[in-house]
């Protein structure tokens, strides 16, 4: 892996501000788990029969952007990425995806997904998640998608560590 260049969350600050710096630490990690691989080694699985890889865990999250943000504030009738059906499982096979692909999705629903807390005025903003059919504030996505990082960057570890053992083997 490359230099790491993430920008650690402050020790203090506003709820709002800490919330944000957190999410973006784990989105640079995720970035940076990826830094220096080709679409094979990011295409990678954990081990048969799953379908877990780097690419797919990009793809995954830019799902989990999307369905939390765009869905819940914009339009909840906003269709995924990688799948017909509400199946996030889908977005796991990477199989014929490329990083340009996966990392164009992602990077566009982070950028969503900062657009739509940025504008909004308060973490009590409130939006209504179709899944769950109940209203849902912009606080507890921000957490939810700040948890759903953190769990998957736990795997993005394990997977870069299989591919980094692979290739220095």
């Amino acid at each position: 892996m490359t230099r790491d260049n993430r920008t650690g969350p402050p020790g203090f600050g506003s709820e709002r501000a800490m919330l944000r710096a957190f999410l973006d630490y784990h989105r640079a990690t995720l970035a940076m788990k990826c830094e220096g691989l080709s679409d094979e080694e990011l295409r990678s699985r954990s081990m048969p029969p799953s379908t877990l890889s780097l690419l797919g865990l990009v793809r995954h999250m830019a799902e989990v952007e999307r369905a939390w943000f765009r869905r819940v504030f914009e339009d909840h009738d906003a269709p995924m990425v990688w799948s017909d059906e509400i199946d996030f499982q889908a977005a796991y096979d990477a199989s014929g995806s490329t990083r340009a692909e996966a990392f164009s999705a992602w990077e566009a629903e982070v950028e969503n997904s900062r657009r739509v807390e940025r504008a909004a005025d308060s973490l009590d903003l409130a939006g209504y998640q179709p899944r769950w059919e109940e209203k849902v504030s912009l606080r507890m996505v921000m957490i939810h998608v700040l948890l759903e990082y953190g769990r998957h960057n736990g795997h993005a570890d394990f997977l870069r560590e299989g591919i980094d053992g692979a290739v220095g083997a």
